[in-house]
Formats: structure tokens, C-alpha cells, sequence
């Protein structure tokens, strides 16, 4: 493995540098950062952003101050304070993360092309010719930081992977943090790997890598044993149970593979949590609408069809304890239904089959208080497999098709309130747009295809 101190460890060797195919960027604490750039008071003390600055939410950042003291993303604001007595909570401005988002697209750009955006905190830059030979890439990477530092702000920081995929890639960011460097090789895979935990590994959470203990897989070692034997892909696959195992197979020996292959999204969908303010039944409907319209334009976008809707409400109650949680209050009652549909993409049908879930939901003194809503567009097909129905051409479908891609386009161009049901028009002042977590908003951006995330 090289890194910045140590960029090539045979560098006297006869031997020829390794290649590298993709340069990785991810921003470390990056909204942290972004808001002690430009309140210069922060520099230097924990500060977390929070959704809003009441004391039921959790961080969604952290700076490495107090990173250094426990608090990290998903902390309740009640155990940050616990842990860090002198921390500084800010409310999120995602219009400001967003603007240094593209500034630091233009600062890489000057030197090396960006090929796709992963994430708001998180970017990918394909190596051609010369830039891929491992010495050149590693002085890219240098020159990529620095492009960063003097053109966009002197306390944002990144960590950059250099490896023959874009998933390794990925995970040599996460070895060296903060301002990192680090290069992912074939000839130096086994041994790099086999340092980390299973759950290094994107893509490998808890629920993972309970499936892969309990396959017999406990380690990084045990993993890389299967990937070596005559028929690892496919015990790889068997272990994850699906494509994916098989993609990971590629990944991890070092190939090329691409991230985007072959197959499309099962689902589609947007969540929020209400302000204490809005918590109440004519605003969450609002924001229903609201994050079924994103969906849609989303799903739309993509060239996919639905075939199930589905929507979650959680409510203030006196239900079970949540514990430590990103999602509200520590007690809560949650209520999901869903419903199915004729394969179908526009609003006005949408629309409808929300209304009817809505009308499910509970009723009573105790349900008054809403606080979460997932929406959620299921069961997708591309275009080319989508089944037309005897009545397509007659039920007006293909006029209603037509004005929603009249609509996407004028909201991708202008801004999703630019053309938006009416009954969906007080869902703007009790769901802002939000960027969850790591994620750039597709609608509030308006040059920047995003990542999908929450409103």
C-alpha cells in the first residue's frame, strides 16, 4: 500500500510502477468544515451541524475536534453535549454546502477532469495515459489538495484513493483520514485488505456481515481466502446472495468493473423529518406530495416505471423507546402501508394512490402528531420492459405523460417549485430542501445531477 509519506516503497526497483485506473475524493467533515471556513471563530473547536437547533435532533456532522471526543454523525444533540461540554451546534445551510460543492468541482477540474459526483462530499476522476502510472497519480492527488486548499478554503480537507477501480478507490479513502493519501495496487490487494474489517468494506453493514459470519466468513482474511479459491466468483456470490457478490468478487482482485452495471434501482424514495413546528396532519400531507413529486421526477429521470407505492408515517406517541436516534423523538409510533399499481409514471396517478394511503393512516388523539414520512416508489421496471395496458392510449395516460416530462423539465432547469401540484405548495416552508447526510439535492441544484437522499 502507498501512501503520501511513503509513495512507492520500491521506488529503486527494476521493476515498473503499478498502474492505477480512478482517483477517488472524499471530503473529510465536510459540512463541518465548509461552516468553520467561513465563520473563521470555529476553527478549531468541536463544532456539529444539526438539522435545526432544538434539542430532539442529532448531528448529520462533525468536525474532527469533536470527532475527537466522541461525537459523530447520528449522535443525539442531548449525548454531544454530554460528551463534549464546549461543542458548538449549527444549524444546517445546505445552499452554502451546495455553492462550495461546485466550487470545489472547478478547483479539481483544474486539474484533473471530474467523471462522476458520488456524493455532495464525495467525487471520482477516471486516470488516462500517463496520469495513471502510480508515481504521476500520487503527485495528482497532491496537486488535487492543494487545488482545494488555495482555491476554495484553507480548512476544507479531503482524503484521496488512488486503485484499478473506483470501489477500491472508495475504501482507500477510508484507510487514511483526515488528508489522506493512498494508493490501492494489485500487487499489494491481499495484504492491504486483510488489515481492514469486514464492515470497512462499502456496501458490508451490520446486517452483512451478520450473513457473512454466519457463512463462516469472520474476517477480511476469510474473505480474501474464498476470493483465491478455482471457484471464488461464484462462492462470492452465494455469500451475498445476489449480483452483487459476483461484482464484489471483481472488485476486491483488483478489476476494472463498473460501478453502474447493468442493473436498474428496485426503488425510489425521499423521507423527512417535520420541525416541531409542522408536526401536525395538513403539513405532513403537504410534505407527502412533496417528497412523492421528487420521487417521481427521480424515477421519471431514470426511465423507470412503478408498480407499488408505499408510505411511512411516524408519530410523537407513547410507543417504544427509540433510543439514540436521527429520526425524532425517543418515543415514538410508526404506521406503514402500501398499495400496488398499473406500471405507471405520472403524477395525477400517483397522486391518487398517495391520497388513498393517506386516508389509511391512523386516526385519534394520539396520531396527531406526525413527525417522519417516507414515500416510496417500488417494484420499478425500465422503460424497455414496461407492459403497456389495453387502455394506455385511451384513458389520457400519454397526455399525462407528456406534461410531466414537460414539468421535470422545467423544474430541473428552474427549481422543483417552479411547476408543483397546488396542494403541495405549503410543503416549501415545512420541508426545505435538505441534504441528508451525504447527498447532493437533485432539485436544488440546478447545473449538478445529484445522488439520491432525503428531502
Amino acid at each position: 500500500m502507498a501512501t503520501a509519506s511513503n509513495p512507492v516503497s520500491n521506488t529503486l526497483s527494476a521493476a515498473p510502477a503499478p498502474n492505477v485506473n480512478w482517483l477517488f475524493l472524499d471530503l473529510n467533515s465536510y459540512f463541518a468544515s465548509v461552516e468553520q471556513e467561513v465563520r473563521p471563530e470555529l476553527r478549531n473547536r468541536p463544532v456539529a451541524v444539526v438539522p435545526s437547533l432544538v434539542n430532539t435532533t442529532c448531528c448529520i456532522a462533525a468536525s474532527y475536534e469533536a470527532k475527537a471526543r466522541g461525537v459523530k454523525t447520528g449522535t443525539m444533540v442531548k449525548e454531544a453535549r454530554e460528551l463534549c461540554p464546549e461543542i458548538v451546534f449549527v444549524e444546517g445551510r445546505h445552499e452554502l454546502y451546495t455553492e462550495y460543492h461546485k466550487k470545489i468541482v472547478r478547483a479539481v477540474e483544474t486539474c484533473i477532469p471530474v467523471t462522476a459526483v458520488r456524493s455532495i462530499d464525495e467525487m471520482v476522476c477516471q486516470l488516462i495515459g500517463r496520469e495513471r502510472s502510480l508515481l504521476a497519480a500520487m503527485d495528482l492527488g497532491r496537486r488535487v489538495k492543494e487545488a482545494i486548499r488555495k482555491q476554495v478554503g484553507s480548512t476544507l480537507r479531503c482524503s484521496v484513493g488512488l486503485a484499478p477501480n473506483q470501489y477500491l478507490a472508495k475504501v482507500a479513502t477510508d484507510m487514511e483520514k483526515p488528508d489522506g493519501l493512498v494508493a490501492l495496487t494489485k500487487d499489494v490487494l491481499k495484504d492491504a485488505l486483510a488489515t481492514l474489517k469486514l464492515q470497512d468494506l462499502p456496501g458490508v453493514g451490520a446486517r452483512m456481515e451478520k450473513r457473512l459470519n454466519d457463512k463462516g466468513i469472520n474476517s477480511m482474511a476469510d474473505l480474501m481466502a474464498v476470493l483465491e479459491r478455482d471457484h471464488g466468483r461464484e462462492q462470492t456470490g452465494e455469500l451475498w446472495g445476489s449480483v452483487w457478490g459476483e461484482r464484489m468478487w471483481h472488485w476486491l482482485n483488483g478489476d476494472d468493473f463498473d460501478m453502474e452495471e447493468t442493473e436498474h434501482a428496485k426503488s425510489v424514495g425521499h423521507q423527512h423529518v417535520l420541525a416541531p413546528a409542522f408536526r401536525n396532519p395538513e403539513s405532513a400531507w403537504a410534505v407527502a406530495h412533496k417528497l412523492l413529486h421528487k420521487a417521481a421526477m427521480r424515477m421519471r429521470g431514470e426511465k423507470l416505471w412503478t408498480s407499488r407505492i408505499g408510505l411511512t408515517i411516524a408519530f410523537v406517541g407513547k410507543g417504544r423507546i427509540r433510543g439514540s436516534s436521527p429520526f425524532g423523538p425517543s418515543r415514538s409510533e410508526s404506521w406503514s402501508a402500501e398499495m400496488r399499481l398499473l406500471e405507471c409514471q405520472d403524477n395525477a396517478t400517483l397522486i391518487r394512490a398517495l391520497h388513498k394511503l393517506w386516508n389509511q393512516r391512523p386516526q385519534g388523539p394520539a396520531y396527531q402528531q406526525p413527525f417522519f414520512l417516507s414515500v416510496v416508489l417500488a417494484g420499478l421496471v425500465p422503460e424497455a420492459r414496461h407492459s403497456l395496458t389495453l387502455f394506455d392510449a385511451q384513458d389520457g395516460s400519454e397526455g399525462r405523460q407528456r406534461l410531466a416530462e414537460t414539468m421535470d423539465t422545467l423544474n430541473n432547469k428552474y427549481g422543483m417549485s417552479t411547476l408543483a401540484p397546488a396542494t403541495m405548495l405549503a410543503a416549501f416552508e415545512a420541508a426545505p430542501t435538505r441534504i441528508a447526510f451525504r447527498s447532493v439535492p437533485e432539485l436544488f441544484d440546478h447545473s449538478q445531477k445529484g445522488i439520491s437522499g432525503r428531502l
